[in-house]
């Protein structure tokens, strides 16, 4: 079996690598791995279960429950199944995401979803993007790559995107709620946030995607063969 090559891009919340990890995997023919949708689907379902992220008791009695399983449709694109249903569109609010940063903290969700993280590396080319890729999930990853903008920026990106899709946004609001994941991120016990040493930072404060994107295939160009 041919060995595969893995990306991983870690970063904060709003870093964009959502976005770019889309269209860099697009680009290269790789999967995409969100793992941020991950768990934010596991955040999702103990939503609707009324049980608190905070609520480690809670989640123990209800998370054999809970099976999550990613699909890709024709396009490439990934798709979160919870039980069986897709979830895909329901998780993507700022209520979810804010969940989603302090049910990740536990480490019973994390370990449930380790092996299904490595298991898609394993058996194809992809670019993962998350909190801990490099440090955790795939610490052998081909390249890392850090991901990272100011969070002012962060946030004036975010209002921009939530507003473009007709969603109500006040930047001051979003820059709190950034800061406040920033710090849930990098303070947590279980797999904080924080750059590996052989990662590679790049910071997109002044940059757009174009370039951002330009960057990152200069930077995987060096280990990979583009």
């Amino acid at each position: 079996m041919a060995k595969t090559i893995s990306i991983a891009i870690d970063g904060p919340a709003g870093a964009g690598k959502s976005t770019i990890a889309r269209r860099l995997a697009a680009e290269l023919g790789y999967h995409y791995v969100d793992t941020g949708a991950i768990y934010r689907t596991v955040a999702y379902f103990f939503d609707l279960w009324g049980v608190s992220p905070k609520d480690i008791d809670g989640i123990r009695r209800y998370i054999d429950e809970l099976n999550v399983a990613i699909e890709y449709d024709g396009e490439g694109v990934q798709h979160m199944l919870m039980n069986g249903m897709d979830v895909t569109d329901d998780i993507r609010t700022q209520e979810i995401s804010q969940k989603a940063s302090l049910i990740s903290a536990h480490a019973i969700v994390r370990e449930m979803l380790l092996d299904m993280q490595r298991e898609v590396a394993q058996k194809h080319n992809v670019i993962m993007d998350g909190r801990d890729i490099g440090t955790v999930v795939l610490p052998k990853a081909t390249v890392k790559i850090f991901l990272t903008a100011s969070a002012e920026v962060r946030a004036r990106r975010r209002t921009d995107e939530l507003l473009a899709k007709g969603k109500k946004a006040d930047y001051n609001t979003v820059l709190k709620e950034i800061q406040q994941r920033d710090y849930q991120d990098t303070h947590r016990e279980v797999a904080p946030l924080k750059m590996c040493r052989d990662s590679v930072k790049l910071d997109t404060s002044d940059m757009d995607i174009d370039q951002v994107v330009a960057a990152m295939k200069d930077i995987i160009a060096r280990k990979v063969s583009l």
